[in-house]
């Protein structure tokens, strides 16, 4: 698989406004991967539709994810950016994928137990079979690479199972097809550098979530300067001062993570921020979080909105992307059908 190009490919959900962990935690990881990768990025909205959705706030979440890409610096001409429900060979690769997954592998998903709660004999066969979804989409365009966070990990180990065993399943076919020892590769994880991951604002054992009720939770991209200002201020903090070393960010789980965002925005190591800052009380520390949070994300929020008010710009995007991508994906499924047995 060596003559195989280097190629990313990464997913985000059209369910409601990006925020900062998702710009921390994966849009400035895909903004630097475009530099070194081929690299695809993926408006999942066949994904969003596993839970209910309004079919007019999916199409203008869908725009607005795609806004947001390009608004953070995802170059659309350099990369492939698109929607998956525009590239129908993400389903039907899906199809065949299920027929080589086992249901054991899907019921050990811990997300699909977390997402169903209690009511599982009501949830959709889409959220319980959403892995195998994932896996088609990387797998149909022979991803080298993907771009994870701790609560992916599950899913891509699942792919890579689904490629060996499809790679074992089809050998012989897929040597006489001429594809030597096999066919997908599989799918190496770029995990994510530290302090990407961003806690609620409210409550720093719990990740950053657009599911969170509480909108102070989270800092949205389409905040405005008095939102995030606001927000920062009602953040979760404890009575004690700013440590001057990490080790006293231990059991401090709301400091920690306002440490955090502040070292990611500023692209400095959590130490050198402490090294400023140790001794300060919240107050003080907020004022410079603010400032720097407001210098950061206020461009982005600006193009975004301009982006999204230009509903033909974003689709033209999208399915210019979508043209690209399905020549590549046709390409694959074909070759997927040859192995398979499938007449086309």
């Amino acid at each position: 698989m060596s003559t195989l190009p280097q190629r990313v490919f990464s997913g985000v959900q059209s369910s409601g406004n990006l925020h900062l962990g998702n710009y921390l935690g994966a849009i400035t990881r895909f903004v630097e991967l475009q530099k070194n990768f081929d690299c695809l990025y993926c408006v999942v909205d066949l994904h969003a539709i596993t839970v209910p959705q309004d079919p007019l706030s999916l199409r203008a979440n869908t725009r607005k994810a795609a806004a947001t890409f390009i608004a953070c610096g995802i170059d659309p001409k350099k990369n492939i950016v698109f929607n998956q429900s525009q590239v129908a060979e993400h389903a039907e690769l899906a199809w065949i994928l299920n027929c080589v997954a086992r249901i054991g592998w899907l019921n050990r998903m811990t997300q699909f137990k977390e997402k169903a709660g209690k009511d599982r004999e009501n949830a959709s066969i889409g959220l319980y079979d959403y892995p195998v979804l994932m896996a088609a989409d990387i797998l149909i365009y022979r991803a080298t690479h993907v771009p994870v966070g701790e609560d992916q990990k599950q899913h891509l180990e699942l792919a890579r199972d689904i490629a060996q065993k499809f790679n074992n399943d089809f050998a012989a076919s897929i040597a006489r097809n001429g594809f030597g020892e096999s066919f997908f590769p599989v799918p190496e994880p770029l995990i994510a550098g530290p302090a990407t991951r961003v806690m609620s604002l409210r409550d720093g054992a719990k990740k950053m979530s657009k599911s969170d009720i509480s909108d102070y939770s989270r800092i949205n991209l389409a905040d405005d300067a008095d939102q995030i200002a606001q927000k920062i201020k009602k953040a979760k903090t404890d009575p004690d001062a700013l440590p001057s070393d990490e080790k006293g960010l231990e059991g401090r789980p709301e400091a920690d993570n306002l440490v955090g965002i502040f070292a990611a925005l500023a692209g400095r190591t959590k130490a050198d921020v402490l090294g400023e800052y140790g001794g300060a009380n919240f107050s003080a520390f907020k004022n410079a979080l603010i400032d720097l949070s407001v210098a950061k994300l206020a461009p982005i929020t600006s193009e975004m909105r301009r982006l999204t008010q230009d509903e033909t710009y974003v689709d033209g995007v999208l399915r210019d992307g979508a043209e690209r991508a399905r020549v590549l994906a046709r390409a694959n499924m074909n070759a997927v059908k040859d192995i398979v047995g499938l007449l086309r």
